[in-house]
């Protein structure tokens, strides 16, 4: 018996993906619950996992767009039955009997469509050179070397090598097309650009009095949480008290709707192979610092692994980055839509600054805030950045709960 694999529904809004990676390969057992392969949409990479015990035959290659419901691979259940089969039909082998229309077995005509192969190049070992779906498969997974041949024939030409390849043919440039999740982030960028009154200002802080409390505390919070204390959760808190004192950068503008949110689900913007995704920490202002830093931990290993869930990025007010990971000095981080506001944190750096009436040595953090100027007036965004400052340079303002 044979059971499909189909494509499932991921999300609400999501109807098509791409099929990144194969974690089983075609003819290899497999059981139910294994992974079988990683699906990239727009918005998160999930591991789609076997239904049912038996050997996989998949129908698609790896770097394939696909839409939801279809059918990517199917698993033959039983032990061995595959492998039976081809040891039957071993007497027909030795004397194919070649159509000039080949017959086709469902299942066989199905993997010929959709792997676009040309049935009368495949040899059928079924009855009466019929073609089976376990020939479809293997011309489909051998595809590959018959393709190399044509260059040898015309090595005169360089150009010609490389042509089954989506790749420069002179070797200068390499072309390929945008997965899903870069596309998404491309239009999301050039849409905020487009409906937001986006605007940058800047400010420093001192970072010694949150290193030394940092310092300090790490021990015995390590100890206590079992993870270390790092600086995002200072700047989560930071940003909490600025959108309370400032309420109007809590907000979102729909249409001509001004919608004043009262609760603080914070963005933290995660850097992935894959690109940039922006998990949200619910409630962070019900949360302590181990709390905070906990789910800042589980969201970095889940975007790792590709295992982001939709509802994990869904329903953020508000928008931290952090390039200071990167190096980066400064930078003015573009708005995640539909959100008024967004905090970019940048590399620590020792400056010689003016404290009293001396010139110290003081290691530095430039900040950026840009916020939707439709929204937020700019009185209102100095205000949210120095109540951040405030903050981090005088961590006793906020709730230290170590």
């Amino acid at each position: 018996m044979s059971v499909e694999v189909k494509v499932p529904a991921v999300g609400e809004s999501i109807s098509s993906g791409v099929v990144s990676v194969w974690h089983k390969k075609s003819g290899e057992k497999v059981s139910a619950g294994d992974p079988l392969f990683t699906l990239e949409t727009d918005k998160v990479s999930t591991e789609i996992n076997a239904d049912a015990d038996g050997v996989l035959q998949t129908l698609v290659a790896e770097g394939a767009e696909v839409k939801i419901g279809d059918v990517v691979a199917t698993i033959e259940e039983g032990d061995g039955a595959q492998p039976e089969k081809k040891v039957e039909k071993k007497t027909d082998v030795q004397n194919p009997v070649p159509s000039k229309e080949a017959v086709l077995s469902p299942a066989a005509r199905r993997i010929v469509t959709e792997e676009k192969l040309d049935p009368q190049e495949i040899r059928g070992t079924g009855k009466d050179g019929r073609v089976m779906k376990s020939d479809a498969i293997a011309a489909s997974q051998n595809r590959a070397a018959p393709r190399e041949e044509p260059p040898v024939e015309k090595a005169t030409d360089d150009h010609v090598e490389e042509k089954p390849v989506a790749q420069s043919e002179s070797g200068r440039f390499t072309r390929k097309k945008m997965s899903p999740l870069r596309r998404k982030i491309a239009a999301q960028l050039v849409m905020a650009q487009h409906t937001a009154a986006i605007l940058t200002t800047f400010n420093e802080c001192d970072m010694t009095a949150v290193q030394e409390l940092r310092a300090k505390s790490q021990d015995a919070f390590t100890k206590k949480n079992g993870l270390k204390l790092g600086f995002m959760s200072f700047f989560i808190k930071a940003a909490v008290e600025g959108l309370k004192a400032v309420p109007s950068i809590n907000s979102r503008i729909e249409g001509e709707d001004f919608i004043q949110n009262h609760y603080f689900d914070i963005g933290v913007a995660v850097g992935t192979e894959r690109g940039l995704v922006v998990p949200v920490v619910r409630d962070a202002d019900k949360k302590s610092f181990a709390e905070l830093e906990r789910d800042i931990a589980e969201f970095a290993t889940k975007a790792r692994e590709g295992k982001m869930k939709i509802e994990d990025l869904q329903g953020g007010v508000f928008t931290i980055s952090n390039g200071g990971v990167y190096g980066s000095l400064v930078s003015t981080p573009i708005l995640n839509p539909p959100q008024s506001g967004i905090l970019g944190m940048h590399t620590i750096q020792k400056r010689p600054v003016a404290v009293g009436n001396e010139v110290a040595i003081r290691p530095m953090m430039y900040l950026a805030l840009s916020y939707d100027h439709r929204a937020v007036d700019g009185k209102e965004a100095v205000t949210f950045l120095i109540t951040v400052k405030q903050c981090i340079e005088d961590p006793k303002k906020l709730a230290l709960d170590f």
